[in-house]
């Protein structure tokens, strides 16, 4: 597992854009080389915050850490693979955390797994297994370690993106859709937990978006609905500042909200 790859000092930090909706906040976003993750990592930067740029890929890492930085205060990156990391990985990720910029203000999953539309008779064990593990175990260690640091914080938040339930919770969606909701309840009962003074915890479903775990389940010429991930970047904004607050324990449908959010372009697609 790397280290973060670079050290800001909490002067640096606190004087990020200070007229962005995350100006000062630290934001880990787990996922971040994918559709969603890249777009939400770019609007935060452009918001102000520090992100720390989680995932696998290091090279797609890389290129996100350019353009963010292009954009607003230096990122870090933390090189993990979700699938194999154990508690005791995401303990040490939230203690560097810590250790390099003294805070964390607020947690985006993005992360998923999702091989395609199989029947559950057919589906591979070690396939359905990390569906579930990648979806939902891994994202709940994950949190479960920076909860912690994440309480420190003044007005901490945790959002977790989570598909149409109705939608993943039909016929041959597999480990994927049982772990979309499995996360739904997670969120109820964390924040029934955690109470009102805790960090908040909410789910983001954005509409559909055209990205490569989409692309598994539909063909690109026929889903006209789906959108540039990036239509719901703000919405991710949103979540983690203070404006989240009244969404508090619940899950945001962005898609009915897009209208009102700004779209910013990424040039990351």
């Amino acid at each position: 597992m790397s280290a973060p790859a670079s050290r800001q000092s909490d002067a640096q930090v606190a004087d990020a854009q200070p007229g962005g909706a995350l100006a000062g906040r630290v934001v880990l976003v787990a996922g971040a080389h994918g559709g969603l993750g890249s777009a939400a990592s770019l609007a935060c930067a452009r918001a102000g915050a520090t992100v720390v740029l989680l995932g696998r890929k290091v090279p797609k890492l890389n290129r996100l850490y350019d353009a963010l930085a292009a954009e607003g205060p230096e990122p870090l990156l933390y090189p993990l693979d979700l699938e194999g990391a154990s508690p005791d990985d995401y303990a040490e990720l939230a203690t560097r955390v810590e250790a390099e910029l003294g805070r964390l203000d607020g947690l985006l999953h993005c992360a998923a797994e999702f091989r395609g539309l199989t029947p559950l008779a057919h589906t591979d064990p070690a396939d359905f297994a990390r569906a579930l593990h990648i979806g939902l175990t891994a994202r709940w260690w994950l949190t479960q370690a920076c909860l912690p640091l994440l309480a420190k914080s003044g007005d901490a938040s945790v959002v977790f993106a989570i598909d149409d339930l109705a939608l993943a919770g039909k016929a041959f969606w597999g480990g994927y859709g049982i772990a979309q909701h499995g996360l739904a309840t997670l969120i109820g009962m964390l924040q029934a937990e955690l109470g009102a003074d805790g960090p908040r915890i909410s789910g983001l479903q954005p509409g559909p978006m055209r990205t490569t775990l989409r692309g598994r389940a539909f063909v690109a010429d026929q889903d006209h609905d789906a959108r540039d991930p990036s239509a719901y970047a703000a919405a991710c904004v949103e979540l983690l500042s203070p404006a989240g607050a009244a969404y508090r324990g619940r899950i945001f449908a962005a898609a009915t909200a897009v209208s009102r959010l700004p779209s910013p372009a990424s040039p990351l697609q």
